[in-house]
């Protein structure tokens, strides 16, 4: 039973992040990013937009897998903290975006949570890593 529900897991993380990392490489929402990116002020927006979906969807793959299952999930777990800190700092916003923002925010502390469990206990007995 712990070997499904942590199959199961593993495939829920891992959803959110292929689906991204799919509609920004193959359904034309990587401009939304690379924009995102550059209004951030990061510099080199467009191969670091193109990364960070390249790794969405790569890294969703890894994790359902069950393949360098740690290495996905502690790779996960910082991406999103910079996300949540960097773009849904609701805290610095006006009132009018701070409810939504706030969510998303605490949205990305839950996948932190579900990261820092597979990065602790692993992909389980029905992966690639078989730990």
């Amino acid at each position: 039973m712990n070997a499904i529900a942590q199959l199961i897991g593993r495939i829920l993380l891992a959803s959110i992040f292929v689906q991204a990392g799919y509609r920004k490489l193959f359904d034309g929402g990587i401009q939304g990013t690379i924009d995102n990116l550059a209004n951030h002020g990061f510099p080199f927006s467009v191969p670091l937009g193109y990364a960070a979906a390249a790794g969405e969807l790569i890294g969703g793959v890894m994790l359902i897998l069950g393949f360098w299952t740690r290495f996905a999930a502690i790779a996960f777990f910082i991406y999103v903290a910079v996300l949540a800190a960097v773009f849904h700092n609701f805290w610095a916003m006006e009132a009018a975006q701070r409810a939504q923002q706030m969510a998303i925010f605490y949205f990305h502390l839950a996948i932190m949570g579900g990261m820092a469990y597979v990065a602790a206990f692993g992909a389980g007995k029905i992966s690639i890593d078989r730990r």
